[in-house]
């Protein structure tokens, strides 16, 4: 008997405790955590900097309103924009953030069309719903907001649906819930370029693949983009609820005083973490993120890829989607990996979907590419 809305599929156990990249449930049974709770706890669980910056600013403060002024908001906004004429929007989640770009895209512009992607995932609420590409969880809710379409990802033929009147186009650069299909760089570019001609906005979704997933603080870095509008949530405060919104300083006034807001946005707690995650994510630490890659996707290559149930793997960084026969139900794998005491996700086409904290060490890679191994091996006999 529950209480709750039925609207999760859970597990029949809790977890209750982290450390590193290690999670326990309430039975004691420990975890090599591959999942950083759907990337976010980029910087595992109990990072001490983290908690330290949590508990200090606890002490002070938790909540006020954004009718007064921030500096660490301002902090968090800085290191964010890295320099760059750029402005920062705090909201508390991924799907907000989405929101946000899509109602300062309307009002910059002053048009109503969107351009979203096949497979896209942007979000539950009714602006980021209706630019998702997903049947299953727009199931029963509709109408959806108008004036928004779609086309096919990494497709060139795409290009021509880039027109004057469109305010804006959304993508990831890697479509996490669509797969982790990685977007080629030569058509990200050839979007990038057919939107600053026709002036269309370029907004790119950085919930999942920012804060450090590939190497680089943000995904579109690794294609040299350009973006108007990035969002982000997730890794940002390491599993504290935050959102944010990046624009370029063009479209600030577009976004006055009344235009949009959040109770909660820029939250104190949710921004001593950010502010602490930013300070860690430094060059080194990325350098070391991208070090950490090469050598998972060595050895996924060698012992994962070369499996017979294994179609294809894909994705960038530590961002990594194992494509499996379907006749090897992904549910089934999670389910027996479970038992190994590894926890894993999944994607769209029986993809299984691997998030690990990105201060996963090499042994704890291999420990869960060696557990992995032997569940898929298993899961060939019972084919």
């Amino acid at each position: 008997m529950t209480a709750l809305f039925p609207n999760y599929q859970r597990f029949n156990f809790e977890i209750v405790s982290g450390q590193g990249v290690t999670l326990t449930d309430e039975f004691g049974k420990k975890y090599l955590d591959l999942t950083s709770g759907i990337g976010v706890c980029n910087l595992g669980y109990n990072h001490p900097l983290v908690k330290q910056a949590v508990q200090k600013q606890l002490d002070l403060i938790w909540h006020t309103s954004n009718l007064y002024q921030s500096s660490l908001q301002e902090k968090v906004a800085a290191a964010l924009i890295q320099g760059n004429d750029k402005k920062v929007f705090f909201c508390n989640s991924g799907t907000e953030a989405n929101e946000a770009a899509l109602k300062l895209a309307r009002k910059a512009t002053g048009k109503t069309k969107i351009l979203a992607f096949d497979h896209s995932f942007h979000g539950r609420t009714y602006g980021a719903l209706s630019a998702t590409d997903n049947a299953a969880i727009k199931a029963g809710f509709g109408p959806f907001v108008p004036d928004i379409e779609f086309a096919k990802y990494n497709n060139f033929a795409s290009l021509d649906a880039i027109t004057t009147d469109l305010a804006a186009v959304i993508l990831e650069v890697i479509q996490g819930e669509g797969g982790l299909v990685t977007a080629d760089g030569k058509w990200l570019k050839a979007v990038e370029k057919k939107c600053h001609e026709n002036g269309v906005l370029l907004i790119i979704d950085e919930v999942q693949t920012g804060m450090g997933r590939t190497g680089k603080l943000f995904s579109y870095q690794l294609f040299n983009l350009n973006p108007d509008i990035v969002t982000l949530a997730k890794g940002l405060a390491n599993g504290i609820p935050v959102g944010a919104m990046i624009g370029k300083g063009k479209l600030a006034t577009a976004f006055g005083p009344g235009s949009h807001g959040s109770t909660f946005g820029g939250n104190p707690l949710a921004m001593a973490s950010a502010a602490e995650v930013l300070q860690i994510m430094d060059q080194k630490f990325l350098d070391n993120v991208t070090q950490k890659a090469d050598f998972c996707w060595y050895y996924l290559q060698k012992e994962i890829a070369v499996l017979p149930m294994v179609e294809a793997i894909t994705g960038h960084g530590l961002m990594i989607g194992i494509h499996l026969d379907p006749k090897i139900p992904v549910g089934q794998v999670i389910a027996q990996l479970h038992q190994a005491g590894i926890l894993t996700l999944s994607s769209r086409g029986n993809t299984l979907r691997l998030l690990p904290p990105l201060v996963i060490t090499g042994s704890e890679i291999m420990t869960g590419i060696n557990q992995l191994k032997k569940v898929l091996e298993q899961m060939t006999v019972l084919k």
